[in-house]
């Protein structure tokens, strides 16, 4: 029987030891967390929702969201535009969530597993990190047109 370590048991069992990045591990969970009151033109279909501010060195660990029967047939992409409103991926982690929807972990909805640990920047497409923030986003997918309130809960990592 074999035993593969991971990145991060390879560099604390190393001599001389390595430092994980903080963000991978033992970093510190921080959130950011809301409630956002959709008028019923909110819905639209392209409406776009700015949920929170993100650093662009940050690790998204999980991203929860839910929302009220916004009408129709309602669904909503959550992804990373710049924090000037330039789309960068708006779908990087779900794709047409339904709304009426309990609060669910989206993180890996749409994003593949292999993008765990990877920074905003990376998922956002960038080649390097080019500072600042990004916003996390819900882009309506299909038209709702009633009011309701998203709720969301953005766990990153950052240090």
């Amino acid at each position: 029987m074999g035993t593969k370590n991971s990145d991060l048991v390879a560099n604390y069992e190393a001599t001389p030891q390595v430092a994980n990045d903080a963000a991978l591990l033992h970093g510190v969970i921080r959130v950011a967390q809301g409630t956002i009151a959709l008028a019923a033109g909110d819905s639209d279909n392209d409406d776009v929702v700015m949920l929170a501010p993100i650093p662009s060195n940050a690790v998204v660990s999980q991203l929860f969201i839910g929302s009220d029967t916004l009408g129709g047939s309602c669904t909503f992409n959550v992804g990373i535009y710049t924090s000037a409103g330039v789309v960068k991926d708006e779908d990087v982690f779900a794709t047409a969530v339904a709304d009426a929807g309990a609060m669910a972990d989206v993180r890996f909805e749409a994003a593949d597993i292999n993008t765990a640990g990877k920074k905003m920047w990376e998922l956002a497409g960038d080649s390097s990190d080019p500072g600042g923030v990004f916003y996390v986003a819900a882009t309506m997918a299909a038209a709702g047109g009633t009011a309701g309130d998203m709720s969301f809960n953005i766990h990153y990592v950052v240090n």
